[in-house]
């Protein structure tokens, strides 16, 4: 029996003390970023939005950031130290909703640093949904400042094996400049490839009513975006709506909902431009980017030279709205542009 219990003694002290040494491994290497900026010279695997972003926002250094949805994944923070003489960092979220900005945001305007820019892309579909609408369950552990709620972090075997001893044994570091950047290569962005994984929707023949969007796209405002640009006078905020394909409106046709898309466009417009710290930026209108399936990858996602484009805009004001008249005529160009193109020819070619 002394035996026995010598020998369990032996197992649970020896699981402790493998307990203790893995926690104390990701607690050093902390590849989440959660107590601490990177070691030098390690090489860090950042592929994990939800997990790694909150830790990146607390400890990294920056002075502004990048966030939005896969329409902002493919911004090269060395532009911005190039164009605009910033240090920026990516915090993007694919699929993101305003919810999702909200939750980085609270982290980022909390986390001691001066933040002098915020380069907000709008995707204008995720603002109808509910405030507290997150594109994916937040791991809320790494999101708050309680350390007492971390095992799950600390004593996770994929996080030790996957980014801890797997990138010691295959050394390739994350480029933070291009940190998350899309898997689509030169050779998708082609009209054949679009084309070919394009499904319209069904067509809906009653038309969405013009006021449509504009109650729940309000309350996003005011509950995840203008929070953050009234507490927080002294940093700049550039919001931008991304350039989607024509084939995006396309589906707002088909779905019959283009003047309440168009409506939710102004209304944000209107409501940011009302703030001395908030820039806005409008690219829906640009034809040439926008009618050109050559640009896409699939029916929104554009080819990283748009993002340098933009980027360039930020530094030099192209596409920039100063008024709700400004934005109406913007907004009256997409129409146009919309109205002229000819769909008929587009869907008459086989791909």
């Amino acid at each position: 029996m002394k035996r026995f219990k010598k020998w369990i003694f032996s197992i649970v002290s020896l699981t402790l003390i493998l307990l203790i040494l893995a926690a104390a491994l990701v607690i050093w290497v902390d590849p989440f970023f959660q107590y601490h900026a990177p070691l030098e010279g390690f090489p860090y695997l950042v592929d994990n939005q939800l997990s790694q972003n909150p830790g990146m926002a607390k400890h990294m250094d920056y002075d502004s950031a990048i966030l939005g949805s896969s329409m902002t994944v493919n911004f090269n923070t060395r532009w911005f130290e190039e164009l605009l003489d910033l240090n920026a960092i990516k915090l993007n979220y694919s699929g993101a909703y305003p919810k999702d900005q909200a939750n980085i945001m609270d982290i980022i305007f909390d986390s001691g640093h001066t933040v002098k820019s915020v380069f907000l892309g709008v995707d204008v579909t995720t603002y109808t949904g509910g405030v507290d609408e997150t594109k994916y369950p937040i791991p809320s552990y790494l999101y708050d400042d309680n350390y007492f709620n971390d095992a799950a972090y600390v004593l996770n075997k994929d996080v030790l094996l996957n980014y801890v001893l797997r990138p010691l044994a295959d050394p390739d570091k994350t480029d933070l400049a291009t940190v998350y950047q899309s898997w689509w290569t030169d050779e998708y962005y082609n009209i054949q490839w679009v084309m070919h994984n394009y499904a319209p929707p069904e067509r809906v023949e009653e038309e969405t009513p013009p006021d449509a969007f504009l109650e729940s796209t309000d309350k996003n405002l005011q509950a995840n975006l203008c929070p953050y640009i009234e507490q927080n006078p002294e940093t700049t905020f550039y919001i931008f709506f991304p350039p989607y394909s024509i084939l995006y409106w396309n589906d707002v046709g088909l779905e019959n909902h283009m003047e309440a898309t168009m409506r939710e466009y102004a209304h944000i417009a209107d409501t940011l431009l009302a703030y001395d710290n908030v820039r806005v930026f409008y690219f829906p209108n640009r034809e040439e980017i926008v009618t050109d399936l050559n640009n896409y990858a699939d029916y929104t996602h554009y080819h990283a030279r748009f993002n340098r484009f933009m980027t360039e805009c930020f530094a030099d004001g192209t596409c920039e709205v100063k008024s709700a008249e400004e934005m109406d005529r913007a907004i009256g160009e997409t129409r146009e542009m919309v109205e002229r193109f000819d769909f008929e020819e587009l869907f008459s070619v086989e791909y």
